[in-house]
């Protein structure tokens, strides 16, 4: 195998990590939607050697002529706008990567129409697909066309981990990476069934990493070869170091670079997540039937506030008002009371647009690395990589 030279801005001893032959700084960046983190934020981190992830789901938001082809158009003219859409994101952020780092794709697997993404987003040149949102047990059928691209399903615990990796082992498959998400600390949709599960010990990469390692081991795959990507809390650079050193590959940040210059979100949705206190971040059920965290907003406080008259009255729609790529278990469509009673699509795309009264804004648990500040990517990376804080901005 013929490891790429790396690109030159930044000046650490970190070793790199491996992607399918793509030597790439340990630093991914997550995928966040809808619209959060599209072709310019993915194209930026990788044209600096690192590995960028385009949130694949209602992709059109970003596109006015697909907005407005499919405005009112039938599931099928909705969904094929949003392939067209994800189409011309991938090809623009390998544009601006110019052949540096990779680029990923982030597939729930709860969105109904996930396989058409998986297929659309491969033929289109990804170098990478990421699922999680359930168990990725099928990707290796849908990406079998594709045995270039790297696989890679995001868990949270070693039990997860142990269940996939033998499932893909008996399809002669294995993952070539796995985001190992920590619920306590992630934002948006998060790996355990309840929200009293988000503290559960056994998600801690400190138990995670090791378990699995071992299972590796036990297996004959041999220990590092499957890269772990830990996810979840990380803001600094030591605890960068502190989880390389344990046996990870490489870390994943969202919210960190969701407030970016670069990010492709409206500058008051940055605003919104950077000047969040912890007292403003909330845990509760989401319409997937997962738990999320958020940012407590106006919109979210009067959903919390009315949410046991809405469960009260929860009942089966004939279909999603919205006609569109929607999930495969909706609490609203589905009549299900015991999660969320919103279709999240909308709040989403409100909060793409910054629109503060009416948006639900995901946000991780952590403080961020510059506070309040929005920096550039660079800065991001060098900080992560190096250690290295950039000067303060001007007053």
């Amino acid at each position: 195998m013929t490891v790429p030279d790396f690109p030159p801005p930044f000046a650490t001893d970190l070793p790199p990590f491996v992607l399918r032959g793509r030597s790439l700084w340990p630093v991914v960046q997550g995928g966040m939607g809808v619209g959060i983190s599209a072709h310019r934020l993915a194209g930026s981190v990788a044209a600096l050697g690192a590995t960028g992830t385009i949130a694949s789901v209602d992709l059109r938001r970003h596109h006015a002529d697909l907005m407005e082809g499919s405005r009112n158009g039938t599931k099928a003219t909705i969904d094929a706008a949003n392939l067209e859409a994800l189409d011309r994101e991938v090809r623009a952020a390998k544009d601006l990567a110019q052949g540096r780092g990779a680029i990923a794709v982030n597939v729930m697997r709860a969105v109904s129409e996930y396989p058409a993404s998986v297929r659309r987003a491969c033929a289109s040149g990804a170098d990478a697909i990421v699922m999680g949102a359930g168990l990725p047990l099928d990707l290796p059928e849908l990406a079998a066309d594709w045995p270039d691209v790297a696989l890679v399903p995001i868990l949270s615990d070693a039990r997860g981990i142990a269940l996939v990796v033998r499932k893909w082992m008996r399809k002669g498959r294995l993952p070539d990476a796995i985001v190992v998400e920590h619920p306590r600390y992630a934002g948006g949709h998060l790996g355990a069934a309840r929200v009293d599960d988000l503290a559960d010990p056994r998600f801690d990469f400190e138990r995670v990493i090791p378990e699995s390692l071992a299972f590796f081991r036990a297996e004959g795959i041999g220990e590092r070869a499957i890269p772990l990507i830990p996810a979840g809390g990380i803001n600094t650079h030591e605890r960068v170091r502190e989880l390389l050193a344990l046996g990870a590959s490489a870390v994943q940040l969202g919210t960190a670079f969701a407030v970016t210059q670069e990010s492709d979100a409206d500058p008051a949705f940055k605003d919104v997540l950077a000047g969040a206190k912890p007292e403003d971040i909330v845990e509760f059920m989401s319409v997937a039937g997962l738990p999320a965290r958020a940012v407590r907003t106006p919109w979210l406080e009067r959903y919390l506030a009315f949410l046991p008259r809405l469960a009260a009255a929860a009942h089966r729609k004939p279909r999603c008002a919205l006609k569109f790529d929607c999930l495969i278990q909706c609490g609203m469509r589905d009549g299900i009371a015991k999660i969320g009673q919103f279709c999240i699509d909308t709040q989403l795309a409100a909060a793409l647009r910054g629109d503060v009264a009416k948006g639900l804004f995901f946000r991780g648990a952590a403080a961020l690395p510059f506070g309040r500040e929005i920096r550039p990517v660079r800065e991001l990376l060098d900080y992560l990589l190096t250690g290295v804080r950039p000067a303060p901005l001007p007053a």
